[in-house]
């Protein structure tokens, strides 16, 4: 591989690898996910080289982008041991941005801002969407199922046309990319056939060098909005009246979010400044906090584009409709500045930022709540139901407090979706509190399982686990992903155990 690439490309020395493990570990075995190497390739006949060597040696590969999907397991592979191709420090190149059709194509190294600055330097009316913390990579985070909250929220949605190398070496463009001269590779992203941008999603079945995304023509004006609701029991009403508003994308037009007081709080202060026990935080407390901040238990947020005379009606109408519920409160930007004094302001001109294409790090925040703060994320998807909504609430909460979590989290409510992210936090110095952790998301992984709610993204850690939750027919979908996976990649190179799919050489291996 120096040979290939060049010796300054190609790295095993302990310094320069260790700074790629885990940085929130929540097991005891500081290198159970640790890599053996990593190399910086430029160019994707770099990838295709360095693919070719690994087949011949038999050297498992893990190929990430900027590394920075904390919770997740950030740039760490399933397998100890792998070496690490990391795509973003030399192929970090915006391609193209076109202003008529309004999309991109990047290489992996591309992040957030990264492609918003270049947007801005060209003059563009375009936004991008970005996720809560936009200094990942675009390419990382739409293949790990990332969402963000305009209009284009749903990231996987609007990714058009891809560039993978295959783990034999072979380059693949997907869609119309694979017609000689074509004009409209990120216009239209299926082809003729089989339409296989989503096998490489989640999988370990190729790497993707270059992908297209849409972007979205800016609004003529934009206002987002703030609703606290005062009593952790108004959840189920707050789902069921938003609901009819954002199947219909009107009024509720972007990806709203409803986020618990312990979220907000955490943007604003830590946790020492309300309460310094252990244990759930008490009733009180939390009524103080509210008090303090001017925020509710549940805070919604949201927010509505357009020409100002179609921004006011969809405004009024989501606070009648929300006003139904005994003590909701409503706010907007503009009649609720933020200023020092008000500090449950930030949360809602934070996301006025993520809600209108700016790129934006202040939820990183969240790791001022308690000292040496990680995080870990436990995620399963519900139907926007207040029934579901309500359920899987008692379930995380009542866990959490037995664990001596705060329930920090939010729901992203996408159509017919949503997305309950519970943020654990954790002390990552603490050896108790990264096996408690662990052992909380383990345990509600397999209760929320037999309720019907199964996980939609996943730490390296827990693949195996919730991979084997999908167990319909005698785990049809795991036998089928095996099936490709021997089919494309019979040295078993890439990535093995990621999304529990493991190679005919290693399988069964998993924790």
């Amino acid at each position: 591989m120096r040979a290939v690439i060049g010796d300054d490309n190609v790295h095993d020395d302990f310094e320069t690898v260790s700074r790629y493990y885990d940085a929130f570990p929540v097991t005891d075995g500081e290198t159970d996910f640790a890599p053996s190497g990593v190399v910086y390739p430029a160019t994707t006949e770099d990838v295709q080289a360095i693919v070719r060597i690994a087949n011949e040696y038999l050297v498992p590969l893990h190929a990430f982008s900027t590394g920075r999907n904390l919770g997740y397991g950030g740039s760490a592979p399933r397998t100890a041991g792998t070496l690490l191709l990391d795509l973003g420090k030399r192929m970090n190149k915006v391609l193209e941005i076109n202003p008529k059709y309004a999309y991109a194509l990047v290489e992996p190294g591309v992040s957030y801002f990264d492609l918003y600055n270049a947007i801005q330097e060209q003059g563009y009316a375009l936004w991008i969407d970005a996720p809560d913390l936009a200094w990942g990579s675009v390419i990382g985070n739409t293949l790990d199922r990332g969402v963000g909250y305009t209009p284009y929220g749903n990231h996987d949605m609007w990714k058009s046309g891809l560039e993978v190398v295959l783990p034999d070496g072979d380059v693949l463009r997907t869609g119309m990319g694979g017609l000689p001269g074509s004009n409209t590779w990120q216009l239209f992203s299926p082809s003729f056939g089989p339409q296989p941008d989503n096998l490489f999603v989640q999988s370990n079945y190729g790497i993707v060098t270059k992908m297209g995304i849409q972007l979205l023509p800016t609004p003529p004006d934009s206002l987002t909005f703030q609703i606290t609701f005062e009593n952790a029991s108004d959840l189920s009403a707050i789902i069921d009246t938003m609901l009819p508003l954002r199947i219909n994308m009107a009024p509720l037009q972007n990806v709203p979010v409803l986020r618990n007081i312990f979220l907000d709080a955490a943007q604003v202060s830590k946790r020492s400044d309300w309460f310094d026990g252990v244990g759930p935080i008490p009733e009180k407390v939390v009524e103080e906090m509210k008090r303090e901040l001017n925020l509710g238990y549940w805070n919604f947020y949201g927010t509505c584009y357009g020409p100002r005379p179609v921004i006011d009606q969809y405004i009024g109408m989501i606070e009648d409709a929300f006003s139904q519920i005994p003590g909701a409160k409503f706010y907007t930007t503009e009649t609720r500045p933020h200023t020092e004094e008000d500090r449950g302001a930030h949360t809602l001109h934070d996301r006025h930022k993520i809600n209108t294409g700016v790129p934006t790090v202040e939820e990183a925040n969240v790791f001022n709540w308690i000292p040496n703060a990680g995080h870990f994320f436990f995620s399963p998807i519900s139907a926007p139901d207040g029934a579901d909504a309500e359920r899987q609430f008692q379930m995380v909460k009542k866990r959490a407090d037995e664990f001596e979590k705060d329930y920090c989290a939010q729901f992203v409510v996408g159509l017919r979706e949503m997305h309950h992210i519970s943020l654990l936090l954790y002390d990552t110095r603490d050896a108790d509190h990264r096996r408690g952790t662990l052992g909380l998301v383990r345990e509600l992984i397999d209760e929320a399982a037999a309720e019907g709610y199964g996980e939609y993204r996943s730490h390296n850690v827990l693949n195996d686990q919730i991979a084997a939750t999908y167990s319909w027919n005698d785990n049809a979908q795991r036998r089928f992903n095996e099936k490709i996976k021997d089919a494309l990649d019979p040295n078993g190179i890439l990535n093995p155990g990621k999304s529990g799919i493991w190679p005919a050489r290693l399988r069964g291996r998993g924790l």
